[in-house]
């Protein structure tokens, strides 16, 4: 069933046939578990390998799959799974990244309840409720899925350190380390211990310790040997927290303290290490000390200096990142760059790639094409394709001249019921410009007037939307109903510049609650909507938005939605965030409206639902707000839903069922929609 469904998926991409109706796509289309996902190519372009719905379960879990990519590829039909492999007990694959010499890695989420003893996000004493992620290793044809080693090569591991990495420890790949064949390095990191970075063979799964960071501290690594060029940290000195990067002495091989480097935690400003320049010892930084956008300059650690100007830099966005070569002929020199406008960007200075790419645009006009990953000659390229009105697709690029389709996240959405996406900007009250996505009703014109609007304002709040696929389901589930959605990128959202990130500084509920309201006028302001048909909805701190919007006095919406949103400023305090390091550079800025000093205050009438395993922002938020203001707004609601955390990750389809129907009953009765 699933490979007769995801070669049909793939193949009506490839044809561009579509279902002729255009109805409200029902809720289970978005709830229910991709078909595909996380789909990457091994640095040899020999195997692929994703997540997919298990067919063994007719998709009603997760499993992990394998494309072989050795022999001839036959384009003229879809590429089809080689090996699936189910995950085993409660838990759930939900990310994959091929690697090399046939192996790949494999990330899992599985609940527990227990007693954590102080290690990551959760009660400090008791029981907690929440997700385990784990990462294994897979072999050839993924015919064995082990345990990776749990590091006891580190020197001074003992078994509370280790304990607390099983329990919330995180696995990644520090380095592919591209020009040796089995050898990559893997960093393990555990909120007790720092990270440790191991040396991991391949080809035998034997690890050697090589370097360890404090909680407060990251390690940059040259991907040609794996050797430590830059380590960077939060330091606290004359009373104030500074980042110090501290790059390596070729000479002496100890790390120097870079002044021009040194920046103040308060003005935050961006100063990150991407690696040295071939033959020059200088280092791509990225930075806005210089601009209120992020740009690339050349530091000179010799002269301690930066260039005069940028070498790679964008006039309206920051630069996202700097591209590399990673075969042995022209290793390290510079591919291209990315830029994070509305959706993010590559701009490619290499030749070749720059015509993959132009190609590729052409083939598929209208929508974000993204080269994934490609080996060495360029005869493998795996490439996504997605827009605001179709999920993703994956597609194999085969001798630079034939495409084969691999297939969708959600191949049986009926693309005439998706809405089109437009990126605007709106005036706040105060003058500053509010970048902003809406996504109209399919079939949208000038003139039309919405049956509703949901303002949407994400969570973070340090983060973005962008123009690409939304597969929360939020915005097209209720497009198809005929809804205007608006996600404004309000102050205090990072992606956007120096000036709008730093906007929302101890703004929560204040000026960054000012930009949703204004987002609902400029809504009303164009002639969409009904100023009397506008609601506001949002997930972690877009859930406070939507809470803090209840008890707003004039305020322009109906009713509010909040997902796992933070209610209690005060007990939130500076324990916001999942690291220490995310505390100190942000726990300062977490500040102003309190809701729960604000309940008798309230308005309008709100939904609340909340995670039972939710350690990021735990349910007391949701549960303790609405018995405050049960009795003074009876027709709010609030859901329990059970065993889900806080990330999409750990979702269950049940999970989204219940709240994209939940809120469309709510939206609908309750708030007269």
């Amino acid at each position: 069933m699933l490979r007769r469904c995801l070669a049909a998926g793939a193949l009506a991409l490839v044809a561009g046939t579509f279902a002729a109706n255009a109805d409200p796509i029902p809720a289970e289309e978005f709830a229910q578990f991709p078909y595909v996902s996380s789909v990457s190519m091994s640095l040899e372009g020999d195997m692929l390998v994703g997540v997919v719905a298990d067919p063994s379960k007719d998709g009603k879990a997760r499993a992990a799959a394998y494309w072989d990519l050795s022999g001839p590829i036959d384009t003229s039909k879809p590429l089809v799974p080689t090996a699936i492999t189910p995950t085993s007990g409660k838990s759930m694959f939900f990310a994959a990244a091929a690697l090399k010499d046939k192996k790949s890695l494999w990330f899992t989420v599985q609940p527990y309840i227990g007693a954590l003893m102080g290690c990551g996000e959760g009660k400090d004493t008791g029981s907690t409720k929440k997700y385990l992620q784990k990462a294994y290793m897979g072999n050839e044809k993924i015919t064995k899925i082990d345990d990776l080693p749990d590091g006891r090569a580190e020197i001074g591991a003992n078994k509370a350190m280790l304990r607390c990495f099983e329990l919330v420890g995180e696995t990644s790949i520090a380095s592919l380390l591209p020009l040796d064949p089995t050898k990559v390095i893997i960093a393990r990191q555990s909120t007790k211990n720092g990270t440790s970075y191991f040396e991991h063979d391949l080809s035998n799964s034997h690890e050697k310790f090589l370097y360890k960071a404090s909680d407060t501290e990251s390690i940059v690594i040259d991907d040609r040997d794996g050797s430590q060029i830059a380590r960077v940290k939060l330091e606290f000195e004359d009373g104030a927290w500074r980042q110090i990067i501290r790059l390596l002495d070729p000479q002496t091989g100890e790390f120097v303290r870079e002044e021009p480097l040194t920046t103040e935690v308060e003005n935050r400003y961006v100063m990150d290490v991407a690696g040295r320049q071939n033959g020059t010892g200088k280092y791509f930084i990225f930075t806005d000390k210089f601009s209120d956008k992020t740009e690339v300059f050349l530091y000179d650690p010799a002269t301690h200096t930066f260039s005069d100007q940028p070498v790679l830099a964008h006039p309206d966005y920051d630069v996202g990142g700097i591209i590399f070569s990673n075969r042995a002929k022209d290793f390290g020199e510079v591919l291209g760059f990315s830029y994070e406008g509305p959706v993010s960007t590559t701009y490619w200075i290499d030749p070749e790639m720059k015509s993959i790419q132009e190609g590729l645009d052409a083939a598929f006009p209208g929508k974000e094409v993204s080269l994934s990953s490609y080996n060495a000659d360029r005869s493998r390229v795996l490439f996504v394709v997605q827009a605001a009105d179709m999920p993703p697709a994956w597609f194999l690029l085969v001798d630079k001249s034939k495409v084969a389709a691999i297939g969708s996240l959600r191949p049986w959405i009926d693309q005439k019921s998706l809405g089109k996406g437009e990126f605007i900007h709106y005036a706040a009250r105060d003058g500053l410009e509010i970048p902003a996505f809406v996504t109209f009703p399919a079939g949208w014109k000038d003139g039309d007037k919405a049956r509703g609007a949901i303002v949407l304002p994400h969570g973070g709040p340090w983060a973005r939307d962008d123009g690409g696929w939304d597969d929360s389901g939020w915005t097209q589930y209720f497009a198809s109903r005929d809804y205007i959605v608006l996600q404004p990128q309000y102050r205090g959202s990072s992606g956007w510049g120096h000036k709008l990130w730093l906007a929302g500084d101890g703004e929560w509920g204040q000026k960054m609650q000012d930009d949703n309201d204004d987002a609902a006028a400029w809504l009303v302001s164009q002639g969409y909507v009904d100023a009397d048909k506008i609601a506001i909805h949002g997930y972690s701190y877009g859930g406070f938005a939507a809470i803090a919007a209840s008890v707003r006095p004039n305020s322009p919406f109906q009713c509010a939605v909040a997902g796992a949103g933070v209610s209690n400023l005060t007990k939130l305090g500076h324990n916001w965030g999942e690291s220490r390091i995310a505390r100190i550079i942000q726990g300062h800025t977490v500040d102003g409206m309190d809701p729960m000093q604000n309940t008798d205050k309230v308005n309008i009438p709100i939904m609340l639902y909340h995670g039972d395993y939710d350690v990021r922002v735990p349910i007391f938020n949701s549960r303790d707000f609405y018995n405050a203001i049960k009795n003074k707004e009876p027709e709010s609601e609030f859901f329990v839903m059970q065993q889900m955390g806080h990330q999409g990750n750990k979702w269950l389809p049940e999970h989204k069922l219940q709240m994209l129907t939940e809120m469309d009953k709510f939206l609908t009765t309750t708030c007269g929609m």
